[in-house]
């Protein structure tokens, strides 16, 4: 949910269900996002957000509805029963524009992309060029009921963040906060969390109480059907100001990370890796096909939730630096076992165009949050807790001035 002095509210989703709601109140905005498990996947009475079932969704709507919410709710594709829900408080937020994301060739999923500006401006300015607007997305991303699932995970956000910046360019849109909600079904410790950090998102909740991405095992926000405790739900920031390098560079990244987890995860040394990747190369480096074989045997290639042809080309691109056709000792160690890849910064009056032209707009400081109930911040799940198998996380942003690189068309 996200709030503010007159409120906005959020959403509900999940693969099951989900909720996050939105609005503002006393000069900040509140989010709060939580996952109520649909009874098709787990029989619990009179808790569940259910997408499949019209009598329960007329209940959300109305109750949301009179409560002074706009409500927008979107099933999963292949009738899956479930979805999200997100609602957005009506007397704070106008909705600009919103869309339905469907990745119904990754694993049925589905996001809702929700662009808002705030109704009474916390900031008024004399030229009125200080822009205060929000793009709000709200997703629950495949759980990884086995490793070959985290590049399909990994595929999912990928293409969220495209549609975003695809959004974003249509649109003309200049900087704005971005805030990505939802169970990701990951931990700080996944390639999704690292993905994300390396766009310049920040885990606000991480961020309000000063941890970092170390901090794994500080906070918990659910208990999964195999009765593991892990904390998966996260209120991602990306602020105006963030520096972004290209996706598709950080897509390439994370990638390379999961194939080196993989080839780790086969006590494979460094040595040993170059030797399996360069396998019947009839030299000492690694050609293309033997690239994409590895990759296959790794499991990352081929179908139904592989890399495709045209991502395996642009990985080994990027791993054959000097473009020679063929991966060295130094390139593979480079790309791919000890890569030193550029961190996201704060962003310093240039955008990637090359522009220097600048925008005042509005970000968002992380002035709190808090997870319920609380025994989950200090890592254990109550045994009496019985609203769902997820903590509902909150978190309270103050507004702040910034100015940032203008989009240039």
């Amino acid at each position: 949910m996200v709030k503010r002095s007159r409120g906005l509210k959020g959403r509900v989703s999940r693969i099951g269900s989900y909720a996050i709601a939105s609005s503002i109140t006393d000069q900040c905005v509140t989010c709060t996002t939580f996952n109520i498990l649909a009874p098709i996947y787990k029989r619990l009475t009179d808790k569940e957000f259910w997408v499949g079932n019209e009598e329960l969704v007329n209940m959300y709507e109305k109750r949301l509805g009179d409560a002074g919410y706009n409500t927008f709710k979107l099933a999963r594709t292949n009738n899956r029963g479930d979805g999200l829900l997100t609602a957005v408080r009506k007397d704070n937020f106008r909705v600009i524009n919103h869309r339905d994301l469907l990745l119904n060739n990754i694993g049925d999923r589905v996001a809702q992309l929700l662009h808002v500006e705030l109704v009474n401006p916390f900031y008024q300015s004399r030229n009125n060029n200080v822009r205060q607007e929000i793009l709000i997305v709200n997703t629950h991303l495949l759980f990884p009921h086995d490793a070959s699932l985290c590049l399909v995970r990994l595929h999912q956000v990928y293409e969220i963040l495209q549609h975003v910046e695809a959004y974003q360019k249509e649109h003309k849109l200049n900087p704005m906060p971005i805030l990505l909600c939802g169970d990701w079904n990951g931990s700080k410790r996944g390639h999704v969390y690292k993905f994300l950090r390396s766009q310049g998102f920040v885990s606000s909740y991480d961020t309000a109480h000063r941890y970092t991405d170390s901090d794994a095992h500080k906070w918990i926000s659910h208990r999964n059907h195999r009765g593991n405790i892990c904390g998966v739900d996260f209120i991602w920031l990306l602020n105006p100001n963030r520096y972004r390098k290209l996706l598709k560079t950080s897509w390439n990244e994370a990638v390379f990370g999961m194939f080196k987890s993989l080839l780790r995860r086969a006590s494979l040394s460094e040595s040993d890796a170059f030797a399996f990747v360069k396998a019947d190369s009839g030299g000492d480096y690694i050609t293309y096909t033997g690239f994409c074989e590895a990759l296959r045997q790794l499991n990352l290639a081929g179908q139904p939730y592989g890399l495709s042809e045209e991502e395996m080309r642009d990985l080994w691109v990027q791993a054959d630096i000097d473009g020679n056709g063929v991966v060295d000792y130094t390139e593979f160690k480079q790309r791919i076992w000890n890569p030193n890849w550029s961190e996201a910064s704060e962003d310093k009056g240039e955008n990637g165009n090359g522009s220097q032209d600048t925008v005042e707009t509005i970000g968002f400081s992380v002035k709190n949050a808090v997870l319920f109930p609380t025994e989950v911040e200090k890592g254990t799940w109550p045994e009496d807790y019985k609203l769902s198998d997820h903590a509902r996380l909150t978190v309270v942003f103050s507004p702040v001035r910034m100015p940032c690189s203008q989009l240039v068309s």
